[in-house]
């Protein structure tokens, strides 16, 4: 029933994706194992990019299991869709116990997505990464696979509304697997620089570029945030969700 649950998730995508007229161009599925596990580290732009990241891993005929943020399994209608799917909850207050769940799915064979950005990056540049993904992949012995999302932003992200209108174009880009050396540090700056490359590239050969668009990049003659502004930005919304509130 899992499965079954997941294929028609998958239709209904596809469905999505002709409705909103989207060109989705995918490279670098040479980099994906057909069989075993594997982990997929990608950038984080859009609230919508595990849906996008996990299309690489479809194509091939495969399931991705992605770790999210528990409040996803909690709520009510994405709850019994994310189990169903057998996606891996992350709890911000006990993270490793989330990562001995995903090291049991790699070591079975499963693909495994993960943003080790963890949140949404306002700047739309590579943040500061989390060691987790380096670690896990090492611990379990499979490859580390750079993805990188572009386009989504469009859609759907932090600070700016929502924006379904047709024909946006979606870029999807694989690199080869990142080399590990069990040194959770360099291997993850490691993942950074293979991240950030695939993240320029995208960005140069994006056939909708626009100059001082507020989902381009600073660095890329953008308006978005700075990679300093972004944390600012990012502590604020802290403190105010700990206060009790959203920033307005």
């Amino acid at each position: 029933m899992t499965e079954l649950t997941y294929s028609a998730i998958i239709a209904a995508a596809k469905l999505g994706f002709r409705a909103l007229g989207q060109s989705i161009t995918m490279s670098g599925l040479e980099n994906l194992p057909r069989r075993g596990g594997a982990l997929v580290a990608l950038n984080h732009v859009s609230y919508v990019d595990f849906i996008y990241g996990g299309l690489p891993v479809v194509r091939i005929g495969r399931r991705p299991r992605f770790m999210a943020k528990r409040e996803l399994f909690d709520h009510r209608i994405t709850g019994p869709i994310m189990r169903a799917c057998r996606h891996i909850e992350v709890d911000r207050a006990d993270g490793e116990s989330s990562l001995a769940v995903a090291l049991d799915y790699l070591r079975r064979g499963e693909i495994v997505g993960i943003f080790p950005e963890a949140t949404i990056s306002r700047a739309m540049e590579i943040k500061q990464l989390k060691t987790g993904a380096a670690r896990i992949a090492h611990a379990a012995g499979v490859p580390l696979v750079p993805v990188v999302v572009w386009g989504t932003q469009r859609m759907m992200t932090k600070d700016h509304p929502r924006d379904f209108s047709r024909g946006k174009a979606i870029t999807i880009t694989l690199g080869p697997p990142v080399p590990l050396t069990g040194e959770a540090r360099p291997d993850t700056a490691a993942l950074k620089a293979a991240l950030s490359e695939l993240l320029d590239g995208a960005i140069r050969s994006y056939p909708q570029h626009l100059p001082g668009a507020w989902w381009v990049p600073a660095s890329h003659g953008g308006s978005a945030p700075t990679l300093e502004e972004s944390v600012r930005l990012d502590a604020a919304e802290r403190a105010a969700r700990r206060a009790g509130h959203r920033p307005t």
